[in-house]
């Protein structure tokens, strides 16, 4: 990262609350054809989340803590702030000296943009603020949010006016908070009434919207240079799993996401 950085522009895409299972059920039945291409063997790679809900999670991983691998560590870090005894922190890992990673970046150069989805990116009032501003450029819209059955093509067609206005020697680091897979995501998925409410098959078509129209972001975010891509979830949520609904608790379901990251070329869409 240490030579990414600087070179390429970043993105950075939560899927926000996406089930690890759902999404790895989809990209192996060929459901995601937009999003499987760019995964390392067609294959989401099953962390685990630093946190439990949206602001947790994302505080974490705004402070260079990512979901972690599933598996037995210590694993190198792409990013870490600068502290004595980290034992994640590599000789490729990218160093900051700032609170964070977004003002680590900014100081390296970048543009940093958030473009928001759910109620912690809304800027509505103190709480709401806390995470986009963080970034020198954050947008938030009600058609970007929960509930919204456009909210992600809306966030693309921001994301893609963002890119535009950029000077063309200014790199980018550009965050996208995916809301689509959020309660309630019923919408989604053809015949499910709002009665019936949310369920495992509403959350996959769902995913299945995001698909759709996440090539337009790819070809976005690398139409100026490479672009060193992220995509994770930032917690799962259940559906009824032994008896637990939702999320911010601490079951298999939450605590376990897909990830993977990547580059994308110029022109990739």
């Amino acid at each position: 990262m240490g030579r990414v950085v600087g070179h390429d522009d970043l993105l950075l895409v939560t899927l926000d609350t996406l089930r690890f299972d759902v999404a790895a059920e989809l990209a192996e039945a060929g459901r995601l054809p937009n999003l499987a291409r760019h995964l390392p063997g067609g294959r989401w790679e099953k962390r685990h989340a630093p946190g439990s809900f949206t602001y947790a999670s994302h505080q974490a991983m705004f402070a260079g803590f990512l979901p972690t691998p599933a598996a037995p560590g210590p694993h190198p870090r792409l990013f870490a702030a600068r502290f004595e005894g980290s034992e994640s922190t590599a000789d490729g890992t990218f160093v900051f000296d700032t609170p964070d990673l977004v003002s680590g970046l900014a100081d390296a150069g970048y543009r940093t943009v958030c473009i928001g989805g759910v109620g912690f990116f809304n800027k509505r009032g103190a709480l709401g603020s806390v995470l986009p501003g963080m970034f020198q450029e954050s947008h938030w819209a009600p058609e970007f949010a929960v509930g919204s059955v456009t909210s992600f093509e809306s966030q693309v067609a921001r994301a893609e006016e963002v890119v535009a206005e950029l000077p063309a020697d200014q790199r980018l680091f550009l965050f996208v908070n995916v809301p689509s897979l959020h309660q309630p995501n019923w919408f989604h998925l053809p015949g499910a009434t709002r009665a019936a409410g949310d369920s495992r098959e509403t959350h996959a078509a769902a995913l299945e919207y995001v698909d759709r129209h996440i090539g337009r972001l790819f070809a976005a975010a690398s139409s100026r240079r490479r672009c060193f891509t992220i995509v994770c979830s930032d917690h799962g949520t259940a559906y009824g799993d032994d008896g637990w609904s939702g999320h911010r608790l601490g079951h298999e379901s939450v605590w376990t996401v897909p990830y993977a990251h990547f580059f994308l070329e110029p022109g990739a869409s």
